[in-house]
């Protein structure tokens, strides 16, 4: 996959996590079940639901534990790991504080040169939008590049941002390689750590960039970017993810466009580290260039983390120069053949630029930066600790960052302790369960540590596994069948309390109507087929409460499925 003369990183890109060793040993019992005939397997499943839940034995960090029985066995749902926390934040800034008598000193120094260079920030940013304003005048084909003679009048605008750069204490910026010709290489990608690269690319290069929707709107900025031709998406609609590569393609494919410029981090991170890269510069499969930037520095870390813009620009007004190293490397080809996919593409070209920055790529996305600020929202003590790698999340189990702020949202009303843990009290609490056997079991299967707590990533990654078996969709199909005993599509309380009860006996009216209002989304009085199916779509553990009712009733096993 690596071309070794190019690409080779000097550090693995790969996440070190490795999975946990697991030795499972089966009871008699167990050994004994596997040699009757299926016709006796399911009987046995029948008189006793938690039967097939065997317990296992499990080398854990070194510590012989016993794990619960698995209450989504049912389901196919066998052991699975969760890998350690990460110490790698990719977002945090490395001096988000001013601290030290020196930057004190500078500071208070550089105060009339930093009101200097506001009104040469300020002067600048007005000449380029009369300039982009009368370049955009009257222009209405904007499907097609740009004519010329505007293009000319944009230069205007791109000596202002060299000196927006001069104003922000880029005084000379050092550069390592030579753009490619258009021609041989139409796309660029680049690391991106702060809002200078684009100012830096837009006076450099003026490419076409792909950027979010709601940059459309800021003041002045929007115009400015306009006139880049710019390739509008939301990140969160598959039709407009589409829609931009469809577009990214077809002005690649044009010589008469100017570059298309993508950050396929899709957001700025601390330099430290690559994230996992979006795939829109590689799947319309023509060559790209990457570019490095590099911010060297010892007192002030010029990277766009968890601080305000505000901030970062009184920042850079009061230093004495700002360091801005920028690489272009190599050209990367396509794949030859079409076994290897767009993938394997954006593999290659983040272990180039993994490589040359002498960082590790982490599986860290936008996603991560959605889960931190969650948490920070809501003043967690340690909100990094909230980050799971969701590009491996979503690779794993097709779980979309929005899904998992919701489940945040979720994990955060069981109030987490300070160290970002649940305890079974405030879980029971949120999922409206009472302490019992079942509800101590799905617990347990969560809490692969066996420590009597449980993490946001192991909560995470216990429902992904559990909504990725592939019985868990028929599995509600059919609970909700076997609730709507009228065979109206709809669930009254009477009804679901009754067969709940069948793996919780002793629930009490006060819990059931607890349960009841979880389920009936709308509030209407009545759950219908839609409320069922939401509330397990957001709480997929409580599919373990419908298993006595789906086993009794002939429910096919994962074995069944398999022997199908």
């Amino acid at each position: 996959m690596a071309e070794h003369d190019l690409t080779s990183p000097l550090l693995s890109p790969r996440s070190s996590d490795q999975p946990q060793t697991v030795l499972t040993i089966r009871d008699d019992e167990d050994s004994e079940s596997s040699h009757q005939s299926p016709s006796n397997q399911q009987s046995s499943i029948q008189a006793n639901t938690h039967h097939r839940n065997h317990n296992r034995t499990r080398v854990n960090n070194g510590k012989l534990t016993v794990s619960s029985p698995n209450p989504y066995d049912f389901l196919g749902s066998d052991e699975y790991s969760v890998p350690a926390p990460t110490t790698v934040d990719p977002f945090r800034n490395g001096t988000s504080s001013i601290s030290g008598v020196y930057e004190v000193i500078k500071i208070i120094l550089c105060l009339p040169i930093a009101l200097a260079r506001l009104v040469l920030f300020g002067a600048c940013l007005a000449v380029g939008y009369v300039a982009t304003r009368i370049a955009l005048e009257g222009w209405k084909d904007k499907q097609n590049p740009m004519p010329k003679w505007r293009s000319r009048i944009m230069w205007v605008t791109r000596l202002c941002a060299r000196f927006i750069l001069f104003s922000f204490g880029y005084q000379w910026i050092r550069r390592k390689g030579k753009p490619a010709p258009r021609e041989i290489a139409p796309i660029v990608v680049s690391n991106h750590v702060s809002y200078i690269e684009p100012i830096f690319y837009f006076y450099e290069l003026f490419p076409t960039i792909v950027a979010s929707e709601s940059h459309d709107s800021m003041p002045f900025v929007g115009t400015i970017i306009r006139a880049m031709q710019v390739i509008y998406v939301n990140r969160f609609s598959p039709a407009s993810r589409k829609n931009a590569v469809h577009e990214i393609k077809r002005r690649a494919a044009c010589d008469k466009f100017p570059r298309v410029l993508l950050f396929p981090e899709g957001t700025t991170t601390n330099g430290k580290v690559l994230m996992s890269f979006q795939l829109g510069a590689f799947l319309p499969g023509h060559p790209v260039q990457p570019i490095i930037v590099r911010y060297p520095h010892v007192h002030f870390d010029q990277s766009w983390g968890l601080i305000s813009l505000a901030k970062l620009m009184f920042r850079m007004f009061t230093q004495f120069h700002n360091f801005m190293e920028v690489e272009y490397l190599p050209v990367i080809m396509p794949p030859d053949n079409k076994i290897q996919s767009p993938v394997h593409f954006a593999e290659r070209t983040g272990q180039a630029m993994a490589s040359a920055l002498n960082v590790v790529q982490t599986s860290h996305s936008y996603g991560d930066l959605m889960l931190l600020m969650k948490a920070a929202e809501v003043q967690q003590e340690r909100p990094w600790s909230y980050m799971v790698e969701m590009a491996r999340i979503e690779s794993l189990f097709q779980i979309s960052s929005l899904e998992a702020v919701d489940f945040l949202d979720k994990f955060l009303s069981m109030n987490p302790d300070t160290s970002g843990c649940v305890k079974l009290h405030d879980f029971l609490r949120v999922l409206r369960l009472k302490a019992c056997k079942l509800s101590e079991e799905i617990f347990g299967f969560l809490d692969v540590e066996k420590n009597g707590s449980i993490t946001f990533k192991q909560f995470l990654f216990g429902v992904a596994h559990v909504m990725k078996q592939p019985l868990f969709t028929q599995a509600c199909v059919q609970a909700f069948a076997e609730c709507d005993v009228r065979g109206d599509d709809y669930c009254m309380k009477e009804e679901l309390a009754d067969i709940i009860r069948q793996a919780i006996p002793d629930l009490a009216e006060d819990e059931v109507n607890g349960l009841f209002n979880l389920f009936d989304t709308d509030n209407d009085g009545r759950i219908s087929r839609d409320d069922f199916l939401s509330c397990l779509r957001k709480n997929p553990l409580l599919i373990a409460l419908f298993s006595p009712r789906l086993l009794q009733n002939d429910f096919p096993t994962a074995a069944d499925r398999t022997l199908e």
